[in-house]
């Protein structure tokens, strides 16, 4: 029998941020300046990285650049609509509309987490491997890298939503967010979702930790192996990893916190959502061009650069 049969559900009510006026004109000019703020700044690196020889030929900037990339999409899968619905009595997105949002909000999020891996592992060669580090993160590595990361995001959002598109959604479509998150939605569909939730969350939630854990494995062995190799070694490694450890906690924080609590008590905070798709996204552009002479440096050579008219 086909479920979807019984869908009759065609979109979805989402209740937002708030429910005060003053609150959502509010929120509407703050969120529209983050949202430009973190397209901006985050473009600003893809094109820095792109047009720069010296950035786009290192493995770590071009892993960098392809974050970026992931971070304009990752705040603009949810953002704009969401800051359009400020101005609306009615917050509605269709059921396609929904089921597009888990998809990319999961190919997205998985995506990024595996590749903060990769650059996890950049820096691990860099610093413990130095003489093998071209050889080893070659560009055909990096791009197998993000290939990899891009797969592995695709397969798991997949997986997401071909369980979720075939529930039958036949009476309550109210969203408790401002975009539409798996937990929230299958909830919602008629029938015993509670061992499905757990396995489709638990899916998540074992990318998320696996990942992280994947990242502090390879930081810690970084921190030991400098520590006993090179003199002020643990100060070299901070130096270079602070940046790519502060991301991975700012990053895995929320996933790990919204996708491994037990789904009996299962809540979205959305303080966390926004955090992680709005501030997130905008905090690594900051982050790692105000930390990084590199970058900054290209950054005033590409802006200082004469144009030239043919």
């Amino acid at each position: 029998m086909d479920l979807q049969n019984y869908s009759l559900v065609s979109e979805f009510v989402l209740h937002g941020l708030c429910t005060s006026r003053h609150l959502q004109n509010f929120f509407f000019i703050f969120f529209s300046g983050t949202y430009v703020a973190t397209v901006l700044g985050n473009l600003i690196i893809v094109v820095t990285v792109t047009f720069d020889p010296c950035l786009h030929s290192s493995p770590m900037y071009f892993l960098l650049g392809n974050l970026s990339f992931l971070d304009i999409w990752l705040a603009s899968f949810a953002t704009p609509k969401m800051i359009k619905d400020f101005l609306s009595d009615q917050k509605l997105i269709s059921f396609g509309g929904c089921m597009a949002q888990i998809f990319f909000l999961h190919f997205i999020g998985g995506a990024e987490m595996v590749l903060l891996v990769s650059m996890a592992y950049d820096r691990y060669v860099a610093i413990c491997k130095p003489l093998h580090y071209m050889t080893m993160m070659s560009r055909q590595t990096c791009l197998r890298l993000v290939l990899v990361s891009w797969v592995i995001g695709f397969v798991h959002s997949t997986s997401q939503v071909a369980f979720t598109v075939n529930l039958p959604y036949c009476g309550p479509n109210e969203v408790d967010s401002f975009f539409c998150d798996l937990p929230l939605v299958i909830k919602l569909a008629c029938m015993d979702t509670y061992v499905l939730g757990i396995l489709m969350i638990s899916d998540s939630g074992l990318l998320s930790l696996s990942c992280f854990l994947l990242l502090m494995i390879s930081y810690t062995v970084i921190l030991i192996t400098v520590q006993h190799n090179v003199t002020g070694g643990v100060y070299k490694a901070l130096s270079t990893c602070s940046a790519h450890i502060m991301v991975v906690r700012l990053f895995f924080g929320p996933c790990i916190f919204i996708y491994l609590w037990p789904f009996s008590r299962f809540s979205v905070d959305k303080l966390l959502s926004v955090f992680y798709t709005i501030f997130t996204p905008l905090l690594n552009p900051l982050i790692y061009t105000l930390r990084n002479k590199d970058m900054k440096t290209a950054m005033k050579k590409l802006w200082s650069r004469p144009v030239t008219i043919h």
